[in-house]
């Protein structure tokens, strides 16, 4: 913990903030698998960074549950995986990607108890699948789905957050699950549970920046500094990748051995960045397979919804 405290020490005294003295709140919406957000919750990052405003910390279990947060106004920022800002703008609920952090498919899998005789894609056809809806996890399995060769209406999709998902897992209720770190590290170092198949060659499974269109148009410089504390907090990541497992497991109950899994799966950096053709792209694809599926209600476009900093 030492290295930690000296690292912010001094983080705190070398850094030039950009402070912007309009924000009189920031509402961030953040979950377990928020290492840069909970690097900076503990930092006091923003505090620094707008030393005007009320700084307020909210926790939810899912990406879905954020941006829901983000549309009624509840929160002004907050942090997904790639499904959830898809089915907020099928909805035409407003929003701005602001930013994302690089792919990680090894960050997600469909997952199978140790015992299971489960071993192809193939042999989900007629299974039990838990899944949050609308989550990163829900591509994952249509893409896993679709690569099997079978139909969405082949398998059995049972909405789950994470953790009635992890508890129906234990008990056996659910033959699989969709899910992504740091679940998907706990499940598998203390149930022993067994990867059927990751994100690899199935979902990039990025992590987006959302920000809500009120807050950008108000505040545009604000977000420019919601980027770069970001960006300041993967730099203490990077260096200090120990203590940050430490710091997460602290601030999520995960053990440390768990958090170490989570952390070393995440690209190197985990910076973020305004989205680039590939990765609106990439998310345009996913809209697009969920709008034949019809599991939203229309087509969208990808960039429309894409802040580009003016």
């Amino acid at each position: 913990m030492t290295t930690m405290l000296l690292a912010c020490a001094m983080l705190g005294s070398t850094a030039v903030w950009a402070v912007d003295p309009s924000v009189q709140q920031l509402r961030i919406g953040f979950q377990k698998s928020s290492i840069n957000f909970a690097v900076a919750k503990q930092q006091k990052l923003y505090e620094k960074e707008f030393p005007n405003a009320k700084i307020s910390w909210n926790e939810f279990p899912a990406g879905p549950q954020i941006l829901e947060a983000l549309a009624v106004g509840s929160i002004d920022v907050g942090v997904t995986g790639d499904t959830p800002p898809v089915y907020a703008q099928a909805a035409n609920k407003p929003l701005y990607y602001i930013a994302y952090e690089a792919a990680k498919p090894l960050a997600s899998a469909i997952l199978v108890p140790k015992d299971s005789k489960l071993s192809q894609l193939s042999d989900l056809k007629g299974k039990r699948i838990g899944l949050q809806k609308g989550s990163s996890a829900h591509y994952l399995l249509v893409q896993a789905v679709r690569k099997a060769g079978l139909q969405w209406t082949d398998i059995q999709p049972i909405w789950l957050t994470p953790a009635d998902a992890r508890a129906a897992f234990q008990k056996g209720a659910i033959d699989a699950w969709a899910i992504w770190d740091p679940y998907f590290a706990s499940a598998q170092l203390e149930d022993q549970a067994k990867i059927l198949v990751s994100g690899q060659g199935l979902s990039p499974n990025y992590t987006f920046y959302l920000a809500s269109t009120s807050f950008v148009k108000q505040h545009p410089q604000a977000v420019k500094g919601i980027i770069q504390q970001i960006n300041t907090a993967d730099k203490w990541v990077q260096a200090n990748r120990s203590a940050t497992a430490q710091l997460i497991g602290q601030s999520t109950g995960l053990k440390p051995n768990v958090s170490q899994v989570f952390i070393d799966r995440r690209p190197r950096p985990s910076a973020a960045a305004p989205l680039t053709a590939k990765v609106i792209a990439d998310q345009q694809q996913l809209a697009n397979r969920f709008a034949e599926l019809k599991i939203i209600p229309k087509p969208i476009n990808i960039k429309l919804a894409v802040w580009t900093g003016k």
